[in-house]
């Protein structure tokens, strides 16, 4: 017969295999996640000199990769990583201790991994999606009494996310996401240097993205919104625009490297 104390001392152990099965979870999702943010800088910079057949986005980048050899089985497999790492993220919203703030960007991030995970789905099944998603729904929201507004405050949420991992990548602030062996030595110093280039190049995405919003609420224009391949495109239409589309695009490869090196020296 197990007495209270054995059993209080089970549950640590109980605890702890719990967090290594979320932790493998969460690695298998991080390495696929790393992958989209590749090929996502790879089409920005193709982008940047001059072909425009890429669609520098999520779904684009899983397009892509679906014309590789065996494409559509890697599809499948990002796809379900991106999956497991929305799960990952919605156990932490759930069961997480690390505050209200946390577990609700837990909850976020785990929503924006499941939208990617079955666009991915979409695309391995041949469904694909329609770059004018973002259109529609901006417009039907604008349509909506206080529709400008609503649309707005999500212009608002979206470019506070991209100042917010500017700051991030600044401060480094995201370092606390490796291990302290993931923070030595010259791979260590290489993991630090994507994280800063990865986190500021995706905050001034995010930022141009939130301002396309901005300007859809002011102007009471969907067309005027779009996602990450719009507010490249918009990168792309500015003085010296494809040198600085080529630095984004870099700057996002370099996000995806640090994404791969987190998955390899997880803290949480």
């Amino acid at each position: 017969m197990r007495t209270p104390r054995s059993i209080a001392r089970s549950r640590p152990l109980s605890r702890t295999s719990r967090e290594d099965r979320l932790k493998q979870i969460g690695r298998v999702g991080l390495v696929a996640y790393g992958v989209v943010y590749l090929i996502i800088g790879w089409l920005a910079v193709q982008l940047a000199v001059g072909d425009r057949q890429g669609n520098p986005s999520s779904t684009g980048a899983l397009r892509e990769l679906a014309q590789q050899p065996l494409g559509e089985v890697l599809v499948w497999v990002v796809s379900i990583g991106m999956l497991l790492l929305a799960l990952w993220q919605a156990v932490e919203a759930v069961l997480g201790d690390d505050g209200a703030g946390q577990r609700l960007a837990c909850a976020g991030k785990a929503l924006v991994y499941a939208v990617i995970g079955f666009s991915g789905i979409r695309v391995a099944v041949g469904a694909g999606s329609s770059s004018k998603g973002s259109d529609t729904w901006t417009a039907k929201v604008l349509d909506l009494p206080a529709g400008q507004v609503l649309v707005g405050l999500v212009a608002l949420a979206i470019i506070g996310f991209g100042l917010y991992e500017i700051y991030r990548g600044w401060s480094d602030k995201f370092a606390k996401e490796l291990t302290q062996e993931g923070r030595r030595g010259a791979a260590g110093t290489a993991y630090l240097w994507f994280g800063r280039a990865g986190c500021v190049a995706r905050g001034v995405a995010f930022v141009v993205v939130g301002g396309l919003f901005g300007y859809a609420a002011i102007t009471h224009d969907a067309k005027k919104s779009g996602g990450l391949d719009q507010a490249l495109l918009e990168v792309l239409d500015q003085p010296y625009g494809p040198l600085l589309l080529v630095l984004i695009g870099l700057g996002l490869a370099c996000f995806g490297l640090f994404t791969l090196a987190r998955a390899r020296h997880l803290r949480r």
